[in-house]
């Protein structure tokens, strides 16, 4: 397997998809980042990094285990022999020895090896993809509290120009003060609503620009496009979410891993032997001797422990991988059924704010007649101002929940791989 480029080289939300991408309002989807901020953004965030030094340590861990566990051992001895009505004599001893792996073990140790290494690039990319989900998450959060200022804002202008308008009306005595106190506090609730509006807009700029730094905000959050209905089978989209992840794909290649190590584990049960030279100087130099020296350990309840401690392990590892697949086709299946559920909410509610401006439109009418009252008005344009902003919120959550599905299947904001599994 390719080794996963250590910075997320990401695609600008407007890169071509595949024919009928869900949702295609979506595809030039000027309302999210430019694809330079993007990719700045995702790689330099901290689980990212630390993603990408796990993945280097991994190669070293790699290279170690291809190396062996064994390395010469070399012994030194200088002693000085008497001899009782003798001579002295300098002496030498020197024994240089190395562990040798039985057979089949160096391929385990490289296999071992590449599959970990495997599993950090795959790690690598997992934490690439959970960050554009958290940008795609805060950006859309941004932009829906923004939305939802805009339009607080709009409602408090409105009735301030009502209070204004029965003020005169009052002056003029064609209207009750009773009208004008019903006025005002139509405008303190949409002056509260503007507050709350902006206490929400002030957090998820806060939480975005505390996340992801390298995305300065614009001056006015861009327009929200209309949803468009998907034009795939939704069975496609999830089985190209399951097909692309990187978290089977882990856990997989993790499980293998596991198998290996238990592998080496029940091989390590017959331990290594050291072979090496050993040579004397004795008696200054008048005997000398080379030698083979071969030690051979004994496995004994310890190795056998060992061996079946690891072997559960990797029992356990193939259980959790067939958990995470689980997982991830139940998250695919939510994500997919979730994009539907919400554009059908959008529509719903884009419907629902036509005909309620419809009704306040009359209602006002009614009222510069003297047809109604200023309680009906202040109704009317109450309900007008939580039909908008439910509009508003669920065209975000359509276009979030469409962008989502892009994400997951690697078709936004990915370097093109296609996941692990």
């Amino acid at each position: 397997m390719k080794r996963l480029s250590l910075p997320l080289a990401l695609a600008l939300a407007c890169r071509a998809v595949v024919p009928g991408a869900a949702f295609a309002a979506t595809a030039d989807a000027g309302y999210l980042p430019p694809e330079t901020l993007v990719l700045r953004a995702i790689a330099a965030h901290p689980d990212v990094q630390a993603a990408t030094a796990g993945a280097l340590r991994a190669g070293a861990e790699a290279r170690g285990l291809a190396a062996g566990p064994h390395e010469p051992v070399l012994s030194l001895m200088s002693q000085q022999r008497r001899m009782r009505n003798g001579p002295d004599f300098r002496e030498y001893e020197g024994q240089l020895t190395r562990g040798v792996r039985w057979p089949g073990k160096a391929r385990l140790d490289r296999e071992i090896g590449r599959l970990g290494s495997e599993v950090a690039d795959l790690q690598l990319a997992d934490a690439e993809h959970q960050a554009a989900r958290l940008l795609l998450a805060q950006w859309m959060e941004w932009l829906r509290a923004e939305g939802g200022l805009a339009r607080a804002q709009a409602q408090h202008e409105l009735v301030l120009r009502d209070r204004d308008a029965i003020q005169r009306r009052v002056r003029a005595g064609d209207a009750a003060l009773r009208d004008l106190d019903s006025a005002q506090a139509a405008s303190a609730q949409a002056q509260a609503q503007v507050t709350a509006a902006a206490a929400r807009r002030e957090d998820a700029r806060i939480a975005l620009a505390a996340t992801f730094p390298q995305i300065p905000l614009p001056g006015h959050a861009p327009a929200l496009p209309e949803p468009l209905p998907d034009g795939e089978d939704a069975q496609l989209h999830i089985d190209r979410i399951i097909g692309r992840s990187h978290e089977i794909g882990a856990a997989e290649r993790e499980a293998e891993r596991l198998d290996r190590a238990a592998l080496r584990a029940r091989a390590d049960r017959r331990p290594d032997p050291s072979v090496g030279l050993r040579w004397l100087d004795e008696r200054g130099g008048e005997e000398r001797s080379l030698g083979v020296v071969v030690s051979i350990p004994f496995g004994g309840a310890l190795r056998s422990a060992g061996a079946d401690a690891q072997r559960a392990s990797a029992d356990a590892g193939s259980a959790l991988a067939e958990g995470m697949r689980r997982t991830i086709r139940r998250e695919a299946e939510q994500t997919v059924r979730h994009a539907d559920a919400a554009y059908r909410l959008w529509r719903d509610s884009q419907r629902a704010l036509e005909a309620v401006r419809a009704s306040t439109a009359r209602t006002r009418r009614a009222y510069a007649l003297g047809e109604a009252g200023i309680a009906e008005l202040v109704a009317a344009q109450r309900q007008e101002q939580e039909s908008a902003l439910a509009e508003s919120d669920a065209r975000a959550d359509a276009l979030e929940a469409a962008l989502l599905i892009r994400v997951d299947a690697h078709e936004l904001w990915h370097d093109g791989d296609e996941g692990g599994a």
